[in-house]
């Protein structure tokens, strides 16, 4: 892992910078199981999605990342817009404490939108991307009931992501969406997907409904396990 967090943006650019913000926070399984082409790809993913994003100006200005990885836990990039995100370089390393990592994440949430709120910015539901290739070496179930408190009360929106390998059981308990299963290692088609619906969001209203492309299917990234 790197040993190193990135720095995030300080009250000062809200002045520089008062776009609508739309953030989306990645949960990313780094366990040894990740290690080799897993974990390339992933990464290879990471600097696809940065280079999409900052081709569209206004999505560049209003989206931003926030990435927590997972073994062990770590705030690899607090939350950003993706024209001064920078894609970082995952090494797979340790268990898979994911109870942890999801609980870290909609802390930083929380606090993200007190920071929003503090300065008179408006923002988006927030996105979280969860995705593992394995199942919780820790205590994951009071994560789950944060995820399923805050899909209820419209906190955010919360997608479960399983590599080959994942435990999908697992998964279809921690958030009310339905579990999606990776095809192969098309990381880099799930950001090109992500990347193109927070686009699409960027360009609306916060709070407009918008009907973005389905993931799975003949042409999308991932499938639905009965």
């Amino acid at each position: 892992m790197p040993g190193f967090e990135q720095v995030p943006f300080g009250i000062s650019d809200f002045a520089d910078n008062p776009e609508p913000r739309c953030p989306c926070l990645l949960l990313l399984d780094t366990s040894s199981s990740m290690s080799g082409r897993p974990i390339s790809e992933l990464n290879a993913g990471l600097a696809a999605f940065k280079d999409e994003l900052i081709a569209d100006s206004l999505a560049s200005k209003r989206v931003e990342i926030g990435i927590v990885s997972f073994g062990p836990v770590q705030v690899v990039t607090d939350f950003q817009t993706a024209d001064v995100f920078i894609p970082p370089q995952l090494i797979a390393n340790g268990n898979t404490p994911m109870g942890g990592a999801i609980s870290q994440g909609i802390e930083m949430l929380r606090r993200r939108k007190e920071i929003y709120q503090a300065n008179g910015i408006s923002y988006y539901r927030p996105w979280i991307f969860l995705i593992t290739d394995g199942e919780p070496t820790d205590d994951w179930r009071a994560a789950a009931a944060l995820v399923r408190e805050g899909e209820e009360k419209k906190n955010f929106k919360f997608f479960p992501v399983g590599v080959e390998g994942a435990n999908m059981g697992i998964l279809a308990q921690i958030s009310k969406t339905e579990p999606i299963r990776l095809k192969g290692l098309q990381f880099r088609d799930l950001f090109n997907w992500l990347s193109n619906s927070l686009g699409s969001v960027s360009h609306s209203q916060p709070g407009d409904m918008l009907r973005l492309p389905p993931p799975t299917g003949p042409q999308g990234w991932g499938t639905i396990e009965a």
